[in-house]
């Protein structure tokens, strides 16, 4: 009986020591998963915080021309001083709609299909498409290079947005154009505008040169085109009936630009620009504004709306401050013009060579 006892309290003590080893191995297994999700969650947590540092934007250029590249570059470069960096905490993907809208139209597409955090519109078809596209998502859209954000219906007349999209304008200084070509061609009557019919910041800046040219004793006459292809013979048919000619942003003709000098130039009349880089190119002189540094602005902008400070709809679109005078002396010599050395002391910029890019 005595061994019965014994050998039953020693069965009861195995059978315990068991169960307290499982005990304790289940408990130090919890305590693994404890720690290892505390570990899971940290990684998430740094995941995000990483994430949070760094954004894809997509960028939709309409046309390939030295001005909207320029507002490319300005537009990165504004985006840069706020600390957003192309390789290092910015990713790009930029796409050019060759002057088609159905193109504008797809790439914006692409951009919401990618989930981009941003998308930078280059002129307005690219502005327009954006919009569109982003209506039913999340996605801000800020553009740069329209000259009438309120014609273009991303903005009501007080500059207030009409959606979750903001930007910058490049309207021209008309009144400050007519002035300069009053001073430069004082016995001048009329002035031709070459435009793309289908382009709504052209038929806006020629309403205004149309208001204002009588102002300076000017008539504006105007001659619409539809594609690349047809600025040759418009051109030539609208240098033969004017004093000189007055080239706008627009998309379709600048891609065309050394097409209507070279047209001018047979005329003997200067072509004015709108912008720096149409006088570098060939035009004799332009009250146009920089657009790198509007590109900047519109970067600055962008910088705000990715980091959360504001929503793209908080903020009214912006135009440049202000314009000023660029001088091509080649492009006067090459249509007889003589340039007063006194009027070239108020230039920004003076050139004295034609650079075609």
């Amino acid at each position: 009986m005595k061994k019965r006892t014994v050998a039953f309290m020693l069965s009861l003590m195995m059978t315990a020591s068991l169960f307290a080893g499982c005990g304790s191995s289940e408990k130090k297994d919890g305590a693994d998963v404890k720690s290892g999700a505390k570990e899971s969650s940290k990684t998430d947590e740094a995941a995000q915080d990483s994430k949070a540092d760094k954004y894809t934007i997509g960028i939709s250029q309409f046309a390939e021309h030295p001005s909207l590249d320029n507002c490319r570059e300005g537009f990165l470069a504004g985006l840069a001083e706020e600390g957003i960096t192309e390789g290092d905490n910015l990713t790009v993907i930029y796409e050019n709609a060759i002057s088609d809208p159905g193109m504008a139209d797809t790439i914006a597409s692409s951009f919401v299909s990618q989930k981009v955090d941003l998308i930078g519109a280059i002129a307005t078809p690219a502005a327009a498409a954006a919009y569109n596209a982003t209506m039913e998502t999340e996605i801000p859209v800020v553009y740069t290079a329209i000259s009438d954000p309120v014609k273009a219906g991303l903005a009501t007349e007080d500059g207030t947005s009409t959606g979750n999209i903001t930007g910058t304008s490049d309207i021209l200084p008309v009144s400050e154009q007519l002035q300069m070509i009053r001073t430069l061609l004082p016995d001048a009557k009329k002035i031709g505008i070459l435009y793309t019919t289908s382009e709504e910041n052209s038929l806006s800046t020629i309403e205004t040169y149309k208001k204002l040219s009588s102002e300076y004793g000017f008539e504006i006459v105007d001659a619409g085109i539809n594609t690349v292809s047809e600025v040759e013979m418009a051109a030539a048919d609208l240098a033969s009936k004017v004093d000189c000619l007055c080239n706008l942003t627009d998309n379709t003709v600048v891609q065309a630009l050394q097409v209507v000098l070279a047209q001018a130039n047979n005329a003997k009349i200067p072509v004015f620009g709108s912008e720096i880089e149409q006088v570098k190119s060939g035009c004799v002189a332009s009250m146009g504004i920089d657009y790198v540094e509007l590109g900047k602005v519109t970067g600055k902008m962008a910088a705000k709306v990715l980091k959360g400070e504001n929503k793209a709809s908080e903020l009214k679109f912006e135009t440049a401050k202000e314009a000023g005078l660029y001088v091509n002396t080649k492009a006067a010599e090459q249509v007889g013009m003589k340039l007063d050395e006194a009027y070239l002391k108020d230039a920004a910029e003076v050139f004295d060579e034609i650079v075609v890019k």
